[in-house]
């Protein structure tokens, strides 16, 4: 039976885990889709944000590949390859390495950060679509309120 079929009585017996998860991977896999599409990867795009002062860096001081790694901790998929998307974005002149490791973001880099990031609202568009906002923040309450239930905390 598709959940298309399924009566909300059904729908309401469901396991929340399985379709949160089934969610998340659909949502990875488009969104990654949308970016290799573009020339780029997630994993790459994290590291220009990770690294620049106009994003998530909070001073735009270089970074080793392990402290970028924790800096990614909850969001990097097991199957990424820090070091090889560094490697991409070294050679296209996105990254510079110092003597000590440390992977700095560059002019072309931070460019590159702020077009790539033009890309993410038509990502969400997409995502979005036939969903009202008032329908998303119920979703993401009652995520949050499972969340919780499970007894963690929601940040």
């Amino acid at each position: 039976m598709t959940t298309q079929q399924m009566s909300d009585a059904e729908l309401a017996a469901q396991p929340a885990a399985h379709w949160t998860g089934v969610a998340y991977e659909a949502l990875i896999a488009y969104t990654r889709a949308q970016q290799a599409a573009k020339g780029y990867t997630q994993p790459q795009f994290w590291l220009l944000r990770n690294l620049s002062a106009n994003d998530l860096s909070p001073d735009g001081r270089g970074m080793t590949l392990p402290e970028l790694q924790d800096a990614m901790a909850s969001y990097i998929r097991p199957e990424d390859d820090l070091a090889a998307e560094a490697g991409v974005l070294l050679d296209r002149g996105w990254l510079t390495r110092d003597a000590a490791d440390r992977l700095w973001l560059t002019e072309e880099g931070e460019q590159a950060r702020t077009d790539l990031a033009r890309n993410a609202p038509a990502i969400r568009a997409a995502l979005h679509e036939g969903i009202d906002d008032a329908d998303y923040v119920t979703t993401v309450k009652v995520l949050q309120q499972l969340i919780r239930n499970a007894g963690n905390v929601v940040a």
